[in-house]
């Protein structure tokens, strides 16, 4: 029999708890190692996720980026109602990429794995991955319509009792530019999967449980309970914000309306500007609804580990047709360009009542994939996820490149240069960049880009906040915007472009807003920022009133 849950004490269920992260950490680790996309395996966009029989998240690799961890849960219910959990087998793996049930946008595959245990499921194994290519139009930002941007499947099967779906196998492969990535990467995605079932089986022997229902229903429960007394502990009120960001041709504008109601907080986004067919920048509701929860997860339950239990208290809404909530089939491509701005739409709204765990703008990721064919190469495919300066907080600085609100790693320059004909000719912190402040905002990077290929290659990039400043919080100063230079001149559009032999790209990224007033910087935190070269004599002097003979040695 399955345990009850008054005989699950804290110390056995943090031990269940950590084994069971354990196990979506090996499994994170088995993607890395079996991957064949630059992508998934060295930018690690994708995560690993743990649910319950019915699909509620328990826990995740510790990698994994909060987005999909959050939107995971509500596309398995989707799965489910196609696929009823009495109709699977084991060796069955479900699959979709539609945007407006699963993450946002169709390179997200969502991979979802059936765990039986005794003849029954009782669990799912989740991965959702960023895969190199799904079709469509060569751009990344400029499109009219979900149509122009790939194929979209709605829940179906990829593997029926361990054997590969041979039709659907062909149909994504045939839809895509580089069928080799993508369905290596699916194949190590399944793979991967069945790794967690043999694991879990093992945690179950363990432990001699017939189930994991005890186990999921206390992690929610408490987790639940943990979210709902730290809200209850902010004051009741309506917190409101609006910030304009880049958008793509014309500015976007986002706003909330946060209301803090006894133990449960109520967000809605009416107000911002209405979806638009002019750039693939409109977002599905699941991302929209998945981006919230990142502010409130990091500044009040910080330590307890990522499920859905934690988002019951937390209500999202906006209006259909807008921004956040775009209707099908809007372009959604570059959803990211919107999303990455949401957190700072929070922040600012509730940074008065977050106190340290608030944080100013940040510099946003900068996208770039190179795509073509070369002798000595073949066909290829590389992507970087590259980011600007992060925003400070209330006690700390800014902290230079890293990936925010979302976790994924910068493929390294040997990667990008062994794969793909490229000379990554200089990468550099971008003095000055963060914006000033009693805490200062977080230096962007320098990046610049030489193609040592004899043909063509197609060159997509997807910048943010070249035109709207990273924004600071309690009288700190916004961080600086980026620009981008292809040949040493300045790009404003990013549809396709092409990328000849010997050209060179330019990427100057944005900092950090900084935090607080500007004159309650001591004066040695300006000599250290002077002496690492954060900012230059210039800015010290201009920035914070540091004279020449205060500067160190």
């Amino acid at each position: 029999m399955s345990e009850t849950l008054s005989t699950i004490d804290p110390i056995t269920l943090e031990i269940q708890w950590q084994r069971l992260i354990a196990i979506m950490d090996e499994v994170d680790n088995a993607v890395v190692r079996t991957s064949f996309s630059t992508i998934v395996g060295e930018s690690r966009d994708f995560a690993v996720i743990m649910t319950d029989h019915v699909g509620a998240s328990l826990c995740q690799s510790s990698f994994s980026p909060p987005n999909f961890c959050v939107v995971l849960p509500r596309t398995s219910r989707h799965i489910l109602a196609r696929f009823p959990i009495e109709t699977l087998r084991e060796g069955d793996v479900l699959i979709t990429n539609d945007a407006w049930l699963g993450t946002g946008h169709l390179p997200d595959y969502v991979v979802l794995i059936p765990i039986f245990w005794r003849g029954k499921v009782v669990a799912f194994t989740g991965i959702v991955a960023h895969l190199a290519d799904v079709g469509g139009h060569a751009g990344d930002i400029e499109a009219v319509d979900v149509f122009q941007e790939g194929l979209r499947l709605t829940p179906c099967k990829l593997y029926e009792g361990g054997r590969e779906n041979d039709l659907l196998f062909e149909m994504i492969g045939n839809n895509c530019r580089f069928p080799e990535l993508v369905l290596g990467d699916l194949r190590a995605i399944a793979g991967a999967g069945w790794m967690a079932a043999q694991r879990v089986h093992e945690f179950l022997a363990d432990y001699g449980l017939d189930d994991l229902v005890a186990l999921s229903t206390t992690i929610h429960e408490r987790s639940e309970q943990a979210m709902r007394s730290r809200i209850a502990a902010l004051p009741d009120g309506i917190y409101e914000f609006g910030l304009d960001i880049d958008g793509y041709i014309d500015p976007v504008h986002l706003h909330a309306r946060i209301e803090i109601r006894g133990s449960e907080v109520f967000v809605d986004y009416s107000g911002s500007s209405s979806e638009t067919r002019k750039a693939a920048i409109n977002c599905t509701f699941n991302t929209t609804y998945a981006s919230t929860m990142y502010p409130f997860k990091c500044a009040l339950v910080p330590d307890i580990p990522n499920n859905e239990g934690l988002f019951r208290p937390i209500h999202v809404t906006a209006p259909e047709g807008c921004i956040l909530n775009c209707r099908y089939p809007a372009p959604v491509k570059a959803r990211a360009k919107t999303t990455n701005n949401m957190n700072q739409v929070l922040f600012g709204a509730l940074w008065p009542i977050f106190g340290e765990h608030a944080q100013a703008g940040s510099g946003s990721i900068w996208p770039f994939k190179f795509f073509g064919e070369e002798p000595g190469y073949g066909r290829f495919a590389i992507h970087c996820l590259p980011h600007g300066g992060r925003g400070a907080m209330r006690e700390l600085d800014g902290m230079a490149p890293i990936a925010f609100p979302h976790n994924s790693s910068v493929t390294p320059s040997e990667i990008l240069e062994l794969r793909a004909p490229i000379l990554i000719e200089k990468k550099a912190l971008r003095a000055d960049s963060g914006g000033a402040g009693r805490r200062r905002g977080g230096v962007g990077q320098e990046i610049v880009v030489r193609s040592i290929a004899t043909r063509p290659m197609t060159m997509l990039l997807r910048p943010d906040k070249m035109f709207f400043h990273p924004p600071g919080l309690n009288g700190g100063q916004p961080g600086a915007v980026g620009r981008v230079l292809l040949n040493g001149e300045e790009l404003t559009r990013f549809p396709a472009l092409q990328f000849n032999p010997g050209d060179e790209l330019r990427l100057l990224m944005p900092g950090g807003g900084g935090f607080g007033p500007v004159a309650e910087r001591p004066t040695t935190m300006v000599q250290h920022d002077l002496a690492m070269g954060y900012i230059t004599s210039e800015s010290a002097a201009e920035s914070y009133g540091l004279k020449r003979t205060q500067a160190l040695p």
